[in-house]
């Protein structure tokens, strides 16, 4: 069940900036999709993407990454639920993120170390993810996404204009001529 790698959509790219529609059939279309997610994901590099990072407005994300232990999870959730602990239970990281759909850019954004999505797998199964590290950043990026924001949405305003500019440039210097 080999899938076949999809170009990734990048920032400005409406599908990107919408919430996703929830999935409602769990068939081989969406074990399909699945396939090409895990593919699209090891040909860019990365430890998690959203269905909408390849173009289709869908609730579903796919991961393969370590947590704070260095332990690798991969897997998958439909229609996922994310959890993080409140206010007075919270620690922040306040490591780096990056993401496939803003190529090459980086920045610092606190986010929880813990996290705990719900939802399905492909067959309509419940599963629950519970993360911490990377993964716990894994999985609230990837929620994002479905909810049409990027990482770069949460960064204060001059810092996202910032990031912007210098994937613009980047952009504008991988077309340039030879």
């Amino acid at each position: 069940m080999a899938g076949q790698a999809r170009p990734i959509v990048t920032v400005g790219d409406p599908v990107l900036h919408s919430p996703c529609e929830p999935v409602t059939r769990f068939d081989g279309e969406l074990a399909a999709l699945v396939d090409d997610m895990f593919a699209s994901m090891y040909a860019a590099e990365g430890v998690g993407l959203a269905a909408n990072q390849i173009g289709v407005p869908l609730r579903v994300f796919v991961y393969d990454c370590p947590d704070a232990e260095g332990v690798r999870h991969k897997g998958v959730v439909v229609n996922p639920e994310l959890k993080v602990p409140g206010l007075g239970e919270r620690r922040l990281d306040a490591g780096d993120e990056g993401c496939l759909s803003v190529p090459g850019q980086y920045a610092p954004l606190p986010r929880p170390d813990r996290a705990t999505v719900r939802g399905s797998d492909v067959n309509g199964e419940p599963v629950t993810v519970e993360g911490s590290g990377l993964l716990a950043r894994c999985l609230q990026h990837e929620c994002d996404h479905l909810d049409g924001y990027l990482y770069i949405d949460r960064l204060p305003a001059k810092r996202r204009k910032q990031v912007l500019a210098a994937y613009q440039e980047s952009t504008k210097a991988d077309k340039a001529p030879l």
